[in-house]
């Protein structure tokens, strides 16, 4: 069964074509105008080893908000898509990763219901320009719209950090490896993993 997904969203501030394959290995080609968030989709690519390519433009003359959260709308839905009825998946994922100074946590439950607990962010951690450009508040803000658009639950916390790259990328990383575990096929799972027969 393929688990693949491509879709293309046009409004007035953004464009975006983008394709998702859950059982790549990790292959990606990111363009979305905004570097930094590039820096960190190729890295949820390559440690969810999703097949992931992005093109977007939009009115980053303005803002980079725009672009990134419609993007992540978009990787949301075609998640969702991606993931069919669901049937024969781990269902939960859960992964602790460093880089350097900081560390993070996430734990994904496929479960069809939108929700987003995340926390520990230093203070003033969303006011950061990271790479003079990407505001750090946004990270929350692009994993807010995966979680409402992918229909996933997502814990994630950051334990520990001081520089705003690497605190950005911890999180994006420690989500990519429990999200690889999510949403990985288990053999021992009959149909829907849930005893509702349904997520």
């Amino acid at each position: 069964m393929s688990r693949k997904s491509q879709i293309k969203r046009a409004t007035s501030e953004s464009s975006i074509e983008l394709s998702i394959d859950l059982d790549g290995s990790g292959k990606s080609d990111i363009s979305t105008s905004v570097p930094f968030f590039d820096h960190l989709l190729t890295a949820f690519a390559k440690h969810s080893l999703v097949d992931l390519t992005v093109k977007a433009t939009g009115d980053t003359h303005i803002d980079v908000h725009h672009t990134v959260e419609d993007t992540a709308i978009v990787l949301g839905q075609a998640i969702r898509e991606a993931l069919g009825n669901k049937s024969g998946i781990s269902r939960y994922g859960d992964a602790t990763v460093p880089l350097d100074e900081a560390l993070a946590r996430a734990v994904v439950d496929v479960s069809g219901r939108p929700y987003l607990v995340h926390t520990g962010e230093p203070a003033g951690f969303e006011f950061h320009l990271i790479g003079g450009h990407f505001t750090g508040s946004m990270v929350r803000h692009v994993f807010e719209a995966i979680t409402l658009n992918a229909g996933i639950t997502v814990h994630l916390e950051v334990l520990a950090g001081r520089d705003p790259h690497h605190i950005a990328e911890a999180e994006f990383k420690a989500f990519a490896r429990a999200f690889r575990k999510a949403v990985e096929p288990d053999p021992r799972v009959v149909g829907i993993p849930s005893t509702k027969g349904a997520l």
